[in-house]
């Protein structure tokens, strides 16, 4: 697997550098966000907890992925300014997992409902008015 970069920015506000890369791997299965963070993280001169892959796409049939990753500064940095999925898929942060405060309480219990009487013949209809 190559990666080549295609675009760098460097983004002095959220003191981390963007970029847009592309990865290339033929006659291989679409390669994992670890190892695409490990190789942007030897090419960009950092560690791959510092390398947050935002998103990546395949193309199919090419044995190309193209992407875009978030190189910061320190791990506090990435963990203060990027999206919660984002860390999670990234795993910087572990998923948060809903605990329920109480048990849910039974459902009451509903008294079955008597049978109804039959109901009565309904009249039949009147017959149309003949037309002239």
């Amino acid at each position: 697997m190559e990666i080549e970069f295609l675009e760098t920015k460097q983004n002095v506000l959220l003191d981390r550098t963007e970029i847009k890369f592309k990865a290339t791997h033929p006659g291989e299965p679409t390669v994992s966000r670890d190892a695409i963070r490990e190789k942007i993280a030897a090419l960009a001169h950092s560690t791959k907890e510092k390398v947050i892959l935002d998103n990546m796409k395949s193309e199919f049939g090419l044995g190309q992925t193209k992407g875009y990753a978030k190189v910061y500064k320190s791990v506090e940095t990435a963990k203060q300014h990027e999206r919660k999925h984002v860390l999670v898929r990234n795993k910087l942060i572990e998923k948060e997992v809903k605990k329920d405060a109480a048990p849910a309480a039974p459902k009451p219990v509903v008294a079955p409902k008597p049978a109804a009487a039959p109901a009565a013949a309904a009249p039949a209809p009147a017959p149309a008015a003949p037309k002239k």
